[in-house]
């Protein structure tokens, strides 16, 4: 139904069947080369000098136009060449230089500064120990296994026991939530 209104403008919509049968005539040809497009060369030619080719002559410089509107579609095939020294590009961007120290603070104004971070808590003899049996016990019956080692009966209950051990007694002495909500005011906003 679409397809036959015709579209905004008073242009007449695209004839889609036309399209498909020029699409299926044309399959299999190469299109034409565009203008000033240079004939196909094997790679086994490529470092040998083009005799073909002539050089361009020089330009005349064109008188700079009042209107500065777009040029213009490019030419199908044309490339842009960057130059070194032509134009700017990545490689020539540089720093600003740094102030001077006493400059004042309009020139740190808007950059943040995070604060510093609390250090660590330390914590007690038995919460290293607890972790280290969970991380020491599958550590131990890897390095057994590994090294091939007889896996007695000692080893696996050293290795099992306490990883089991050690992550009970982290999760029994986990902060309940309950009890300390007063001792903790930073835990959410106060209306």
């Amino acid at each position: 139904m679409a397809e036959h209104e015709e579209s905004s403008g008073g242009v007449p919509p695209l004839d889609e069947e036309a399209a498909w049968a020029a699409i299926v005539a044309g399959y299999g040809q190469e299109p034409p080369d565009p203008p000033g497009a240079r004939p196909f060369r094997p790679i086994e030619n490529l470092m040998l000098p083009e005799e073909d080719v002539q050089p361009e002559p020089a330009a005349a410089p064109k008188p700079p136009e009042k209107d500065a509107g777009p040029a213009g579609p490019p030419v199908l095939g044309s490339s842009v060449v960057f130059a070194p020294g032509v134009g700017v590009g990545p490689r020539d961007h540089s720093l600003p230089e740094p102030a001077a120290e006493g400059a004042g603070d309009a020139a740190d104004e808007g950059h943040f500064v995070p604060p510093e971070p609390p250090p660590l808590p330390s914590g007690d003899a038995t919460s290293r120990f607890a972790w280290l049996a969970v991380v020491g016990g599958p550590l131990l019956l890897l390095v057994a296994v590994l090294l091939q080692w007889e896996m007695t009966w000692w080893l696996t209950a050293l290795g099992i026991g306490g990883f089991l051990g050690g992550f009970a007694t982290l999760v029994a002495r986990m902060a309940r939530g309950d009890d300390d909500e007063d001792d903790h005011p930073g835990r959410g906003a106060v209306v």
